[in-house]
């Protein structure tokens, strides 16, 4: 074959997006012979097949050649998927270099065209990059009319998508999801490029696991699996799929299953040049196998995620409570609620908040964050979020010793979360039942919950839960019912220590040791602190 019928099947196999024919067939073809478009299609095919610095160095020579030959459009094209791939490798200050040049270029052109819409896309991500979710969410609608003035589907759809990301970061959930299912759309009917069409996949995943609506996630998961497998050789997208699968098979229980996906992730993004992203693989890793009980394996894959800039929290946090550090857990939280503002993150970070302040003894601070949990859960009107919201509500009510309060509120979550198939949370709100139930004097009932519980988190592997569980079970042994924690209260009462020691001894708040106290009387059926020093003295507590 001579040189133009190489660059003609080199061309077609690129419109075909067999990737690994065009890239092979381009590469092999002299570059003199290529022009601009040819470049860039090169550019794309060794992105999409992982070689990244065979990227950069095509779009630099796509730069060129469409600088030399007078398009100064397509130069500015190249120039800001220069700016893409840069930023995504980490290169931010390159990539602004490059953004600056497509910059300079359209303001001597002087003409209104759709490249502008592109550069308007790279303004509103360094809004976003600095936290700037106003100013960005000013310029996305704008990014949106530009393809559509021009009828250009990559960036109608790339608008839409970050008009919906950033209505959702606004509170405006509905109203985000809505212009997010608008963007993919587009994206199923095969009507945006690769580029444009791996990043709305990856990102809308991303953005329903941040708002728990898991639902969602699950279905535009197997949508992004099935285009990642319809193209043979495809590199890029598939490590965050490979993330998404892993979180999805951890909400089912299948810790082991998710634990190699994970790390499958971490694989798949270091073939095309690692970058902050992989420290979500790492993160996730952490979680998986914080549940299975593995601390210091999920330790180094929590420091991995924040190596990589992906924060460790509010997950570490939950690994200290469980190892014993609880205040070192209720300090992090606590800087994680005055750090995160926006609703969005402060739904990922209430839940693991409530768990450790009611550990930590703080019942008060822990009502609080419940309470703000459920109000974002009631706006967002995610499933999985209003299942968190309730158990954390359930959680405080036992620590309150509100008994029926908490009984009614884990039964609603453990319904729902058994609607989203996610046995490991499920067995967690039958553990609040259990102490529900305890508390109102039930015995037998907490038992016959709290061995389901521990049954189901030994068919998970769930270590740590179970274990939890099995102390729980002997704690029915106890007399009067009382609770680990209230048997303490109990002892220092028969010792003369008064409220405020007692509340000191056990790093509790005086309101919290009367609460026990109130609970203790009503399980004894006595009405003093001599009557139930002496049932203490009786029942050789002391």
């Amino acid at each position: 074959m001579g040189v133009l019928e190489d660059l003609e099947g080199a061309r077609q196999a690129y419109e075909r997006r067999e990737w690994v024919s065009a890239y092979q067939r381009l590469s092999g073809v002299d570059s003199a012979e290529l022009r601009g478009d040819d470049f860039s299609a090169l550019a794309i095919t060794a992105f999409l097949l992982g070689h990244r610095n065979d990227c950069v160095q095509a779009l630099q020579r796509a730069y060129q050649v469409n600088l030399d030959a007078g398009d100064t459009r397509a130069a500015v094209r190249s120039a800001y998927w220069l700016t893409q791939v840069l930023w995504m490798g980490g290169e931010v200050a390159i990539g602004n270099g490059w953004l600056a040049r497509a910059e300079r270029l359209l303001d001597d052109l002087g003409e209104d065209v759709v490249e502008r819409g592109y550069l308007l896309h790279e303004a509103m991500l360094r809004h976003v990059m600095r936290g700037e979710f106003a100013q960005a969410a000013e310029l996305a609608p704008r990014i949106t009319g530009y393809g559509r003035r021009f009828a250009d589907a990559d960036l109608v759809a790339m608008g839409l998508h970050s008009e919906g990301r950033l209505a959702i970061y606004g509170g405006e959930v509905a109203m985000g999801l809505r212009l997010l299912d608008e963007a993919m759309v587009a994206v199923v009917a095969g009507e945006v490029g690769p580029m444009f069409a791996g990043a709305i996949y990856c990102s809308s995943i991303e953005m329903c696991q941040e708002i728990s609506d898991f639902g969602r996630a699950g279905e535009w998961t197997h949508a992004l699996t099935g285009w990642c497998a319809a193209q043979p050789g495809l590199v890029a997208f598939t490590g965050q799929c490979a993330v998404h699968r892993g979180q999805l098979m951890r909400l089912h229980g299948a810790f082991g299953d998710a634990v190699r996906e994970f790390e499958r992730a971490a694989e798949r993004y270091a073939a095309t040049g690692g970058g902050p992203a992989v420290g979500m693989s790492h993160y996730e890793r952490g979680e998986a196998l914080r549940m299975r009980g593995e601390y210091g394996a999920a330790e180094a894959a929590y420091d991995l995620a924040a190596q990589c800039g992906h924060p460790a929290q509010p997950g570490q946090a939950l690994l200290w409570l469980e190892r014993g550090r609880t205040a070192a857990a209720a300090a992090a939280v606590r800087r994680l609620l005055t750090e995160r503002a926006d609703p969005v993150h402060r739904s990922q970070v209430l839940p693991a908040a409530v768990e450790v302040l009611v550990a930590a003894g703080d019942v008060d601070a822990a009502h609080t964050a419940a309470e703000e949990l459920a109000g974002i859960a009631s706006a967002f009107d995610c499933t999985a979020l209003r299942a968190a919201a309730g158990y954390a509500a359930a959680s405080v009510a036992i620590a309150r010793g509100e008994a029926e309060s908490a009984l009614a509120g884990a039964r609603r979550a453990a319904d729902t979360w058994r609607r989203l198939s996610a046995p490991y949370e499920v067995a967690r709100c039958t553990v609040l039942v259990g102490r529900a139930l305890r508390l109102l004097g039930d015995e037998s009932s907490a038992v016959a919950d709290l061995a389901a519980a521990r049954r189901a988190f030994a068919g998970l592997d769930a270590v740590p839960a179970e274990r939890a569980a099995a102390a729980l079970l002997v704690e029915a042994a106890a007399p009067g019912g009382l609770s680990p924690r209230e048997v303490e209260v109990l002892r220092l009462v028969a010792a003369g220590r008064s409220n405020p020691q007692i509340a000191a001894e056990l790093t509790l708040s005086e309101k919290t040791v009367s609460r026990h106290l109130s609970n203790i009387f009503t399980k004894l059926d006595v009405g003093s602190r001599t009557a139930a020093a002496a049932f203490a003295f009786e029942h050789r507590l002391v």
